[in-house]
């Protein structure tokens, strides 16, 4: 129950809402309580000598007072209670969203896409019920059961009650030994849902790997293999589930019988009056709901408190890149001058170091082009500078500030940033290139376009910049979304531009011309280049030549041809595939 705390504070905001839920719930509980009392009276003077049929008239208009007043506050606590539950669902549906965004890109890398989105779904329905039918059991079951208790033992017959009664604690022992096993059943249900919905978004993300691999079959058996330990784990579920209702069923049955046979021999003697065990057996009838509602209830919690302690664990995450305290923007606008300082980095738990004393000084405004093998170190400078990771303290600097005295969010909207995996959102091609700020003006965008040499080919498009992608752009060719997600980070004002490996997709004719229209507005942000061919980097006002870590080479494109070392090698290699005409697109050294 120590999970429940946790919505506390939901349900503070809301309290009216159940207080009003509640009070009109209790009202109709009320009402149903006042219904026997209706009827004892009605079989009293139907039984009674001389009565007339003017006589009936009275209950049959309080039966149906009753009606009305039960169906206006039913319908008054299912709009409330519900109403809040819904409320509460949309709030931690915001903060759990909020917080997915606020732990670090690591963190992503370690957790599936699946069983984030199985939080988000399964979990946060099974704690609504409990927020919405779980609060209205616990009152209705609450309230009934004293109530009725009470009316039976001091108003009817205390013999009988506690004859007819005597069975009905089995029930909460029943209950109790099985709710810990619908929790941890209920628990392993949700784990392997998590698996399963997992296993379908990735093969319907890479359903062209699939297909050209010819691998339906053998991921349909995967699926099939993933479905049958779901279907398992919830029959174990179900089994146990399925035990709680019959046996608490059977048990307000003995109930019923006691009540019958000992009712009917108090009748018999005269003890009670016929109207009296009528009220009597009605009472035992309305424990029907709330006897039945207790395995329900149980159900319910365990199945909402397993789902609560799996969404705890991620509201317990912490990102692990945060600001430090007391950090405040700058008094000036960065103009985006990089320094690194020795940087030396090694991924946790390896051995390793990625980045190895690292020196560079780069002037605002000018161009740095970063060139290796694959693992040399280039993407990880990127993602420090970034603070997907935290670089040593006194490592990185943007205009003579330590980045790590820099708030997150002022670094990152310093920087336009080209990731190599050119991730395209579901919307259409002008809504993903404005990604950075949703007001930016038509003009703004087509611009881009142009820039990243895309423009032409977008308006050929029916809908031009209207047309909406597929997941992940799947709509657009390889190049094509690489252009749309440089012109994403070309229509974003910033000082620093970030271009990953951003032209493999497309042809040397394609990238000359893209580079070519760089150069002016390059003259006004500073540029880091990460690339494989020399061809994209040749313009650059310092290349860095890394290998394991290392900077082995550092200079212009004519000084490093004059050194004639590993660069110089890769140009030349290069220069004669790209004269062969041999050389695949976008293949890397």
């Amino acid at each position: 129950m120590r999970h429940f705390r946790a919505l506390i504070p939901y349900f503070r905001r809301h309290r009216w809402f159940y207080v009003f839920g509640v009070g009109a719930l209790l009202g109709a509980d009320l009402a149903q309580l006042i219904l026997p009392q209706v009827l004892e009276r009605f079989v009293n003077t139907v039984q009674r000598a001389g009565a007339v049929q003017s006589d009936l008239w009275p209950y049959a208009i309080a039966l149906l007072v009753l009606a009305v007043i039960i169906f206006a506050t039913r319908f008054l606590w299912r709009n409330f209670v519900q109403g809040a539950a819904r409320l509460i669902d949309y709030e931690m549906r915001q903060d759990l969203f909020h917080q997915f965004t606020l732990l670090s890109p690591n963190y992503f890398n370690h957790h599936k896409t699946g069983d984030l989105m199985a939080h988000a779904t399964n979990d946060l329905q099974a704690v609504r019920m409990a927020l919405s039918m779980g609060v209205v059991m616990i009152a209705d079951t609450a309230f009934l059961i004293t109530s009725t208790l009470i009316i039976m033992f001091s108003t009817i017959s205390p013999s009988l009650a506690t004859f007819a009664l005597l069975p009905l604690p089995l029930a909460a022992v029943v209950t109790g030994l099985l709710g810990r096993q619908i929790h941890l059943r209920f628990r392993a249900v949700q784990d392997q849902f998590s698996t399963l919905s997992e296993h379908v978004q990735e093969n319907f993300s890479g359903i062209r790997v699939v297909k050209s691999f010819v691998q339906e079959e053998p991921e349909l058996a995967r699926l099939m293999a993933h479905s049958r330990e779901y279907f398992t784990r919830n029959m174990n579920l179900v089994r146990i589930w399925a035990l709680i209702q019959p046996l608490v069923q059977f048990i307000q049955g003995l109930a019923f019988v006691i009540a019958l046979v000992y009712g009917g021999i108090l009748v018999v003697r005269g003890t009670i009056s016929l109207g009296a065990f009528v009220a009597f057996t009605s009472y035992l009838g309305l424990l029907n709901w709330p006897m039945q509602s207790i395995g329900q209830l149980v159900n319910l919690i365990q199945r909402s408190g397993a789902s609560l302690q799996r969404l705890q664990d991620i509201f317990a995450e912490r990102p692990e890149i945060t600001d430090r305290p007391g950090v405040t923007p700058p008094a000036t606008p960065l103009r985006g001058a990089l320094r690194l300082n020795h940087l030396s980095f090694s991924y946790p738990d390896s051995n390793r170091p990625a980045v190895a004393d690292v020196s560079v000084d780069l002037a605002a405004g000018r161009t740095l082009a970063l060139i290796g093998r694959t693992g040399a170190g280039k993407s990880t400078i990127i993602n420090l500078l970034l603070r997907v990771f935290d670089p040593p303290p006194g490592t990185i600097f943007v205009d003579q500030i330590d980045i790590l005295d820099l708030p997150l969010l002022t670094l990152r909207e310093t920087i336009a940033y080209v990731p190599p995996d050119n991730f395209l959102f579901s919307e259409s091609i002008a809504q993903n290139i404005a990604f950075s700020d949703a007001d930016l003006g038509r003009e703004i965008v087509e611009q881009a376009a142009a820039d990243a040499a895309v423009k032409g080919e977008i308006l050929q498009f029916p809908d031009g910049f209207e047309t909406l992608l597929g997941e992940r752009g799947v709509t657009l060719s390889g190049g094509q979304k690489q252009r749309v997600s440089l012109a994403r980070a070309l229509a974003k004002t910033a000082q620093v531009l970030i271009l990953d490996d951003s032209f493999s997709a497309v042809d040397t004719y394609t990238e000359e011309t893209i580079l070519r229209g760089l150069l002016d507005l390059r003259q006004n942000r500073t540029t880091l280049l990460v690339a494989h061919r020399v061809s994209t980097i040749k313009h650059a006002d310092l290349i860095l030549v890394l290998e394991d870590g290392r900077v082995v080479e550092s200079g212009t494109h004519a000084a490093l041809l004059d050194h004639k070392g590993f660069y110089a090698r890769l140009y030349q290699r290069q220069l004669l595939e790209d004269r062969l005409g041999g050389a695949p697109e976008g293949r890397g050294a």
